[in-house]
């Protein structure tokens, strides 16, 4: 298993993290880290960019949102969880992404949270597999296109 850490996105490192690539056939899947970090950018207090790191290497980009309104039609319906994952290309398989969702899951609960949302591209080539491992439930709602899944944090 990998010692992988968190940092935060800095003038330092921001080149990198723009420069961040995943596997080709799985970019009509995530959005860009610069997309990313724009969407940050307008949602502040709510969107929590990171970066993932073993040792010197960076090796990934999640972000996790918190207390976001979910639908327009539900107000009050506020949902934390994962926005974004980005693993490199010749870094995936490692663990890096199982480490970057149980951050964010680890972050909701220490914010009260009791479950964390997701969501991801349907299809043979998502990756619904990867997220039902970690315990995600599809919920049966869809968000622009994707399913939704949650994971309970309740032990």
């Amino acid at each position: 298993m990998p010692t992988p850490r968190l940092e935060t996105i800095t003038p330092a490192n921001l080149d990198a993290a723009c420069e961040l690539r995943i596997r080709p056939d799985q970019e009509h899947l995530v959005e860009p880290v610069a997309r990313s970090l724009a969407e940050a950018y307008v949602w502040p207090g709510i969107a929590w960019p990171r970066l993932v790191y073993d040792g010197d290497d960076l090796v990934g980009f999640l972000m996790g949102f918190f207390r976001i309104p979910w639908s327009e039609d539900t107000p009050t319906d506020l949902r934390s969880g994962l926005w974004r994952l980005n693993i490199a290309a010749d870094r995936q398989g490692r663990g890096y992404g199982r480490f970057a969702v149980r951050a964010v899951a680890e972050e909701a609960r220490r914010r009260g949270e009791r479950s964390i949302f997701t969501t991801w591209e349907p299809g043979q080539d998502g990756p619904e597999g990867f997220y039902l491992r970690l315990g995600f439930r599809p919920t049966g709602e869809r968000s622009g296109g994707q399913t939704v899944g949650e994971l309970s944090l309740v032990v």
